[in-house]
Order: C-alpha cells, then sequence, then structure tokens
C-alpha cells in the first residue's frame, strides 16, 4: 500500500455534509430500503467496519488516485511508493522534467498521460490556492470541497470523493468505482444506463444524509469487494451471491432458482 503520511486532526469542526444542489429532486423510497438492505446484507460477510486502507494527507491522496486510473492497487501502490522515494516531496515533482516522472511511473497504465497530468493538477491547486496543499479542503461542505477539487480539469466525481474520504480528512464523500457500480446497476439501484460519474449523487442520497465518513466507506467498501469477489464483469457467481433474491440480473441468470442457467 502508499506509504503512510501524519496530519494533525485536532479540532474537527461540525459541517453540513451535503447540500441540496448535490441531491436528485426525488429519491424511490424502495432504491433507499433495497440500498439499506444491501449494506445490511454484505457488512458482515466483508467485516463492517473496515478499517481505512491508508491515511495520506489529502494532496498526497489526490495523487495516489489519479495513479490508480484504470491500473491495478498493487503497480499505483508501487507507482506512489516511488516517487515518494524520488522525490522529497510534491513541489519537487511539480519541476521536475515530465520525462522522468513518467519513466518512475512506468508500472501505471499509460504512464505517458498521467506524468503531466499529474504535474498540470499540481500546478493547478499551487495557482488557485496560492500554496501546494488541499489542506484546507477540512474547512469546507463535502459538496463545496467536491466542487473546488472538480474544478480542476482531469479531476471527476470519484477522484473527488476519494481525496475526501480515504485520505486524514476522513469527510463523508461516496466513491463509486467500477465494480461498486456494476453491482449497483445489476441489483437495480441505478439504471443500466447510467455512467459511474452520475451514479454518485444517486447513490449517495439513496443512503442516509447523516451516515458517517465511516459507514459511507463501508457501504463503497463492501460493494466494491462484492463486485471483485462475486459479482464480477465476467461470469459473475450468482449462485453463491448473498443478494441473488434483491438483484433482478442475477435472479434472470438463474431462473430465480439460484442456479445458473443454461445457455
Amino acid at each position: 500500500m502508499p506509504i503512510a503520511s501524519g496530519h494533525d486532526l485536532a479540532g474537527p469542526r461540525p459541517r453540513r455534509t451535503r447540500s441540496t444542489k448535490a441531491i436528485p429532486a426525488e429519491i424511490d423510497p424502495a432504491l433507499t430500503d433495497k440500498a439499506l438492505a444491501i449494506h445490511a446484507r454484505l457488512c458482515p460477510v466483508y467485516g463492517c467496519p473496515i478499517p481505512y486502507f491508508h491515511s495520506l494527507d489529502p494532496l498526497s491522496e489526490l495523487v495516489s488516485s489519479l495513479l490508480s486510473h484504470r491500473t491495478r492497487n498493487a503497480e499505483s501502490g508501487r507507482a506512489f511508493k516511488a516517487l515518494r522515494a524520488h522525490y522529497p516531496d510534491w513541489e519537487a515533482m511539480l519541476t521536475a522534467p515530465v520525462g522522468e516522472i513518467e519513466a518512475t511511473i512506468a508500472g501505471v497504465t499509460w504512464p505517458e498521460l498521467k506524468a503531466p497530468r499529474l504535474q498540470a493538477i499540481l500546478a493547478t491547486v499551487r495557482a488557485r490556492h496560492g500554496s501546494l496543499t488541499l489542506d484546507f479542503l477540512r474547512d469546507m461542505t463535502v459538496d463545496e470541497a467536491r466542487a473546488w477539487l472538480e474544478a480542476i480539469p482531469g479531476v471527476g466525481p470519484k477522484t473527488s470523493a476519494a481525496v475526501l474520504s480515504f485520505s486524514v480528512l476522513r469527510m463523508p464523500a461516496l466513491p463509486v468505482d467500477s465494480h461498486h457500480h456494476r453491482v449497483a446497476q445489476r441489483t437495480g439501484l441505478i439504471g443500466p444506463r447510467i455512467d459511474v460519474g452520475p451514479a454518485h449523487p444517486l447513490l449517495r442520497a439513496q443512503l442516509p444524509a447523516d451516515w458517517s465518513a465511516q459507514a459511507l466507506y463501508d457501504n463503497h467498501e463492501v460493494l466494491m469487494l462484492h463486485g471483485q469477489h462475486v459479482c464480477h464483469h465476467r461470469n459473475p457467481a450468482c449462485g453463491r451471491c448473498v443478494l441473488l433474491d434483491l438483484c433482478p440480473e442475477g435472479q434472470a441468470r438463474t431462473g430465480g432458482g439460484g442456479t445458473i442457467r443454461e445457455p
């Protein structure tokens, strides 16, 4: 995993977790019930509360998240550690030759694109804030912080939520990755044409507004883990899925009896 870095969390401030502009106009109560039922089924399977996998400052989490796009965790973790070892701080990476950065992160997918993008995003953070840090996000609401991040070219909903949720900020944001998204689609929490980005506010709004950062992190993790271990992209293991009776696609695949039908 990426190297953890310390950060002072003393004196947390209460904050509003969401604003109305992030919430769809109407949420079907049946979908909320289903989302809560899915969470309740999966938590015992995957062991909620799930420990956070690292404790990076938010700027480092941004770098880590950008490296992870379309890349396996092991490779992106190695690339992050390589950057940490090669550069004393992110300021040094900002002024480094782009080819040097590309060589350092060679194990990730598309290093030739990610190297200049990392530099551009770090430069934008410094230009907009005046210094190379994202610690100030702790004083914003979740929606304000996500809007600030997503105004940076190359930063989308998944990355902004990851920065707020996974970093030491521990803010109540819900990331949605491809595994999480697949389980949500197959169980009918979102429609088949809803992409990962637009799924973020829909899936967040189905969960209680007062859920803690840990509860939202657990929700993301259990759906992600279920997608990795059971609800595979190809050949999902519907016959051993604890969500089968809640999953329209699983019911169709098994004929409603828990056994995969022959084609």
